[in-house]
């Protein structure tokens, strides 16, 4: 079977716009989280803090007229899939076109267009509804305008797969480009909801932190002293080939993809199952599907909320699926400063499992201070950590139960 690679990634994050910026900013525990800017928050909201992508001018990366008519995780994707392919040094021509393909997932799509638009319905009329509101919200959009921006005639696919939606692009892709369908692929996930009805929701949910007196260290993954995830905003992006695609065009193969498994909880619509049952079966089958052992597995990036209940159940997961080796390698939460970007938090995961394979070093879970009892794996707390890793684990949970587990390794012929 065809082996597929990464040559490219692309970033737009609470803590850069740019990959290198956003890498630079992880290893460094440089945290994204402060004050809403997007709106002014309504005094009887009860969270004040996200974490949002900061100075990002779309007309850097499209043109002015095209970017009016898209919402904003439509241009994220824009932005962070045409870093990818400068990265990968790869140029869609219209002879290649239709063998380059596209899946970028989200979990909420255009949330504030379809507020502003319904806004607008109530208080101005229907005539002054924006013909483009349709294209603008729809989930697949971000897909489409990669696809319209970089001349891509090959797949385009969307799938709106909650929090798992950035690392179900991976696993998607890995599996088009082996059945031969493309020869390269921009994977990744988007995600622009900072909205007030969006905070508002989460809020009431009793699922976001609450520090809006101290955002900086709001999310704070495995802690004890944790209270819920900080709402995000951004957009990961890799380049998939084919391994023989990659080197007949002498590329740079930053490392392989060697698969991935997706599994569902059937327990509830946004607790996560205590026990860990199917994060643990799709561990496994991600392990067993590619004739790894747990013994392969030399660090994970983890999904790690920052919730009371979702941190316990992935540890509990991590621990039934690797045995004894659990305690053994290093477990990172980027969302500790990234926060939780939803549909684009498995591709920001997957970003950051690339360049700790390029770079042997593992980024830190920033704000670990008080570790919580039942979190007792080795968190990487606070400060990067320089690690020989070989083989990278990345876990994606999503609500309704969707769970996405990828496996990078370094790159060898």
């Amino acid at each position: 079977m065809e082996r597929i690679v990464v040559t490219g990634v692309g970033a737009v994050t609470p803590i850069g716009n740019d990959a290198a910026t956003f890498w630079s900013n992880l290893r460094g525990g440089v945290s994204g989280v402060g004050p809403i800017t997007a709106f002014e928050p309504a005094d009887d909201l009860p969270v004040k803090i996200a974490a949002e992508v900061k100075d990002f001018d779309p007309k850097n990366h499209m043109d002015f007229k095209a970017a009016r008519r898209m919402d904003r995780f439509s241009q994220f994707a824009v932005a962070a899939g045409g870093e990818a392919l400068r990265d990968a040094q790869f140029e869609v021509t219209r002879e290649n076109s239709t063998r380059v393909g596209v899946i970028i997932n989200t979990g909420g799509g255009g949330i504030p267009a379809i507020v502003n638009e319904v806004l607008t319905h109530d208080r101005r009329g229907p005539a002054r509804v924006s013909p483009f509101f349709i294209p603008m919200f729809a989930p697949n959009m971000a897909a489409c305008q990669v696809s319209l921006t970089y001349g891509i005639r090959g797949p385009v696919l969307a799938s709106v797969a909650a929090c798992a939606a950035g690392a179900q692009a991976a696993v998607d892709g890995f599996h088009l480009l082996r059945r031969g369908e493309a020869d390269v692929l921009i994977a990744g996930g988007t995600e622009a909801g900072l909205d007030p009805v969006a905070i508002a929701a989460f809020a009431n949910m009793q699922a976001l932190s609450r520090r809006n007196d101290d955002p900086e260290h709001a999310s704070r993954p495995f802690d004890k002293d944790r209270d819920g995830f900080v709402f995000a905003e951004g957009c990961g992006a890799i380049i998939l080939e084919t391994e023989s695609h990659a080197r007949a065009r002498g590329a740079r193969i930053l490392c392989e993809l060697v698969g991935g498994a997706m599994t569902a909880d059937a327990f509830h619509i946004t607790a996560p199952d205590p026990e860990g049952f199917s994060v643990t079966n799709a561990i496994r089958l991600a392990l067993e599907r590619f004739a790894l052992e747990p013994s392969d597995i030399d660090a994970v990036y983890a999904h790690a909320t920052s919730t009371p209940l979702g941190d316990v159940a992935e540890t509990r997961a991590i621990k039934q699926a690797l045995g004894g080796r659990a305690y053994a390698i290093p477990v990172s939460a980027p969302k500790s400063m990234v926060g939780h970007l939803v549909g684009a938090s498995g591709a920001i995961n997957a970003i950051a499992a690339v360049l700790s394979l390029r770079d042997q070093v593992m980024a830190p879970t920033i704000n670990l201070v008080t570790p919580d009892p039942e979190c007792d794996l080795d968190y990487v707390a606070n400060v990067e950590r320089a690690v020989a890793i070989n083989t990278v684990m990345t876990n994606a949970f999503g609500f309704g139960g969707q769970n996405v587990v990828t496996i990078f390794r370094r790159y060898t012929e």
